[in-house]
């Protein structure tokens, strides 16, 4: 018999099961605080006119799903969308491809009043060029 493994007494509970030592609450994480939304009014455009108001009221749900996300997720399931229709010929790479380009004008269309022109430019090319990608695949 090896002396490295010990025997356990009998009756006590194994890893995992939730009633080891205690109330019953081994092996239970406590969830991570959120992160804290940005101070003020950060999600809307002051003076906004009605159309641009509705869009912002509209969007500000999914914004602060958003934010309470995983920092890494979001871009992650994004560029795996993008892989994804990039390497799948066909409606199904097209179909991906056009998510991934309104998931990118939906974040244009949030941000625009906070772009410089050049950035709006690069926004606008960037979606341009994925529509573009959607079409190839489309017609492949």
């Amino acid at each position: 018999m090896s002396t490295s493994k010990q025997a356990r007494p009998q009756g006590s509970a194994r890893r995992g099961s939730g009633t080891a030592r205690g109330n019953g609450s081994a092996g239970r994480r406590t969830p991570k605080p959120r992160r804290p939304l940005p101070p003020g009014q950060a999600l809307y455009t002051p003076q906004a006119s009605p159309g641009r108001q509705a869009v912002e009221r509209r969007s500000a749900a999914l914004l602060v799903y958003l934010h309470q996300l995983p920092r890494w997720l979001p871009p992650v399931l994004l560029a795996v969308l993008l892989i994804a229709g990039l390497a799948v010929h066909g409606i199904g790479g097209a179909i991906a491809l056009a998510g991934v380009a309104l998931v990118l004008v939906w974040l244009a269309l949030v941000s625009w009043p906070q772009l410089s022109p050049p950035a709006r430019a690069v926004r606008v090319a960037v979606i341009a060029l994925v529509i573009a990608a959607a079409v190839l695949q489309l017609v492949r």
